[in-house]
């Protein structure tokens, strides 16, 4: 149903409803203006009234729904909610507090969730070597919020450790929550920790040195992942058991914050790093451009260089020189005894070949250095690896192919057994002509 055409019968049903609702003196005056449409009823299409004809209290449930007309448009504002021109009907519309502005930017914030699930995964398979049980730690949630918002909504009392990142000005928080704080305490006691059971009560010494161990576990992880944007050094500086007596930052200052989910057997637990913005402001570019992957495309350095032969250099090789190649049959094979010679095809001032790793590499002359065999490097030999994007060109195909079928032709002609032959003809030959 357009909002332009009426017909008869939704004029109909429409003052029924009207009639029916009740309607207040300020509604009231919507009545005359949905005649107006009556008079543009009669271009309307015969479908229309087939639909309106069929199910009559459509359009009576439709306009229950819809505001009032508001005047000077054909549009009808939501009940209940103001009129906002230029919103397009089923829009999305949230609200902006002006005295939270966001300012950590969508490409900082994807950056800080890929930072920090390297650090779940890792974190997890450290700490299950600490507590020789397996342990699952998930990154849940990266979000931007007020410092306030952040303390007010921990528990109290609970283990928050307050960080020194150095270099770093300023202090992050790892607010750790008592139900997984009791438990890892009670594994690492040789305890089995039960789910259910509600501990309110500040830490020991005695468990806040045993916690602290997890702490600078989970520290030791932020190290390697914050490496390509700055190099860490976090501490731990202190432990509180209420959070709300630790000011670091102002109550509006805007912070990060990163919930982690460890799951401890049956237990489930929650970690939070708060990080406030105003400690990683100055390396914000280095977040945006992507500069924390740790991988990239940068041509090589002298100083790589360098660094990659000094990590190969002790790496040992196999090097072979090849004396000679000849083919003999298998029975002078087994017939050789000590003192025979086998001629060779390869001349005596020849190169010799030194191949690396099976790679033909060098050639070189056979010599001798302070008494014992060795080869004289003379030159390097061509690489025989092609090249897999150079085409191949058909006339240079056919000739190698000609090449091989000649090279598969000549050992016929040359057979040994028919050249005996023949030399046996030429003898017997000369011997009648004798």
């Amino acid at each position: 149903m357009s909002d332009e055409s009426l017909s008869q019968n939704q004029v109909e049903n429409l003052l029924k409803a009207m009639e029916t609702a009740n309607l207040d003196e300020e509604a009231s005056p919507a009545a005359p203006d949905s005649d107006e449409p009556s008079a543009e009823a009669a271009a309307a299409a015969p479908v229309e009234e087939t639909e309106a004809e069929a199910s009559p209290t459509q359009p009576e449930a439709a306009e229950e729904n819809q505001g009032p007309m508001i005047s000077g448009t054909k549009a009808r504002a939501p009940e209940g909610k103001p009129y906002s021109p230029g919103v397009l009907p089923g829009a999305r519309i949230t609200a902006y507090d002006f005295k939270r502005p966001e300012r950590v930017g969508k490409d900082q914030m994807r950056a800080m969730q890929s930072l920090h699930e390297s650090i779940a995964r890792n974190f997890g398979a450290s700490i299950s070597g600490l507590l020789r049980t397996m342990l699952e730690v998930k990154l849940l949630s990266v979000d931007q919020l007020t410092y306030s918002e952040f303390v007010f909504s921990l528990d109290n009392p609970s283990c928050f450790n307050i960080i020194q990142p150095a270099p770093l000005e300023g202090h992050w928080v790892l607010d750790i929550a008592p139900s997984l704080a009791f438990a890892i305490i009670d594994r690492m006691l040789g305890g089995d920790p039960v789910p259910g059971e509600t501990i309110r009560r500040p830490l020991t010494e005695i468990e806040t040195r045993l916690m602290c161990r997890v702490v600078e576990l989970f520290l030791e992880q932020i190290v390697p992942a914050w490496e390509n944007v700055i190099k860490l050094q976090p501490v731990i500086e202190s432990t509180e058991s209420n959070p709300q007596l630790a000011q670091i930052v102002p109550p509006n200052e805007v912070a990060i914050l990163i919930g982690f989910e460890v799951l401890l057997g049956k237990n489930r637990g929650m970690m939070n790093l708060c990080i406030p913005f105003n400690t990683i402001e100055k390396y914000n570019a280095k977040l945006s451009r992507n500069g924390w992957v740790g991988y990239g495309k940068s041509q090589p350095t002298d100083s790589t260089r360098q660094k990659i032969t000094d990590s190969i250099d002790a790496a040992a090789v196999d090097v072979v020189v090849t004396l000679a190649r000849s083919r003999i049959k298998t029975s002078d094979l087994l017939d050789l005894s000590v003192g025979d010679i086998i001629t060779t095809e390869q001349e005596v001032g020849q190169s010799l070949e030194v191949s690396i790793q099976d790679v033909p590499k060098f050639h070189a002359s056979a010599g001798a250095y302070k008494g014992k065999k060795a080869v004289q490097i003379q030159s390097m030999m061509e690489s025989r690896r092609r090249n897999d994007d150079a085409e191949v060109d058909p006339q240079s195909a056919e000739s190698d192919a000609a090449t091989e079928a000649s090279k598969e032709e000549q050992p016929a002609e040359t057979n040994p057994a028919e050249a005996a032959l023949a030399n046996a003809e030429k003898l017997l030959a000369a011997a009648e002509k004798r």
